[in-house]
């Protein structure tokens, strides 16, 4: 039954217990005396007790090792209730994995901090792009570490350029503190900007600014050596010299390797065609390959069952 002969059983039954065994022992039955006196106390001070008290040594894993032996634990009341966080939007994300479905400019700005550290500088900026044509709208460095002022500015200057637009636009961003301040949104109160934002946690909701912010910062460190500026005045001017070639000359993926100002003039002058595809589009929280797996599987499911296969 026990997998052993009968010889070996007895064998082990008149074994004299080894050094360790009976140290094991003694330390087993020390953790239980201490527990039993200071129940309140988890394994960790109980080791920490034993080592400061009766000069053993004893590790926190091995305390750990002898109360589940033991089957005790500490008995206290003052245990951490964590409750789940409630998370409520302040306002609900209009556009989710539907990215693709942008069909004009001006028709959805997404805006997003990006630090630069390097040598002895820590730089603030944020970023306010155009999700049809890439371009870069604007941007602020911030004054100070943590200002508020560069989103505020950048949020004045994104209004200046959509004055006179009848249409709506949509302005995506995320949970920010700053993002989600009334001072923020009280820019926008008599505009035609409506708000949207990324769920909480989800930066895979503003994909568009998280993919540029990178190649920016790339291009900036490599191909523009901004870490060798040495000054504040020399790392604005370098960002300014770069936004001038982001917008005018440098080629985008997305946009079939044309430029972002290209790119807009193509579509005021009708050289693109106009299409619908914005209006039209199902904002849901489920992830787009998701969504595309499960529609394979039901077709799938729906095929009709081959009965009759021709072997060859």
């Amino acid at each position: 039954m026990m997998g052993v002969s009968r010889s070996g059983f007895y064998k082990w039954k008149k074994h004299e217990p080894s050094k360790r065994d009976i140290t094991r022992s003694e330390m087993v039955a020390v953790v239980n005396s201490v527990h039993q006196i200071h129940k309140t106390h988890g394994y960790r001070w109980t080791a920490a007790f034993i080592r400061i008290n009766r000069k053993m040594e004893i590790s926190d894993n091995y305390a750990y090792k002898c109360f589940r032996h033991l089957g005790i634990r500490a008995e206290t009341t003052h245990k951490a209730h964590r409750r789940p966080r409630k998370i409520k939007d302040k306002y609900p994300n209009l556009i989710y994995s539907t990215w693709e479905t942008v069909d004009r400019p001006r028709q959805v700005f997404v805006s997003d901090m990006t630090t630069f550290k390097f040598w002895i500088y820590y730089f603030e900026v944020t970023f306010y792009f155009d999700v049809f044509t890439k371009e870069i709208l604007t941007h602020r460095v911030a004054e100070r570490r943590g200002s508020r002022n560069q989103y505020l500015d950048g949020l004045s200057d994104v209004v200046g350029l959509l004055k006179g637009c009848g249409e709506p636009t949509v302005l995506h961003t995320d949970q920010g503190s700053v993002y989600a301040s009334v001072a923020y949104n009280e820019l926008i109160k008599d505009t035609n900007i409506v708000r949207s934002m990324s769920r909480a946690g989800k930066p895979t909701d503003n994909p568009v600014n998280e993919s540029l912010n990178g190649w920016i910062k790339e291009e900036l460190r490599i191909d523009f050596n901004i870490e060798q500026c040495r000054s504040r005045n020399e790392f604005e001017a370098e960002i300014s010299r770069y936004v001038k070639f982001y917008n005018e000359c440098r080629p985008c993926f997305a946009i079939g390797y044309d430029t972002p100002r290209n790119y807009r003039r193509k579509y005021e002058s009708g050289e693109l065609p106009k299409k619908n595809t914005f209006a039209d589009r199902k904002p849901s929280p489920i992830p787009k390959f998701v969504r595309m797996r499960r529609k394979d599987a039901d077709n799938e499911r729906d095929k009709p069952p081959n009965e009759h296969r021709v072997h060859f």
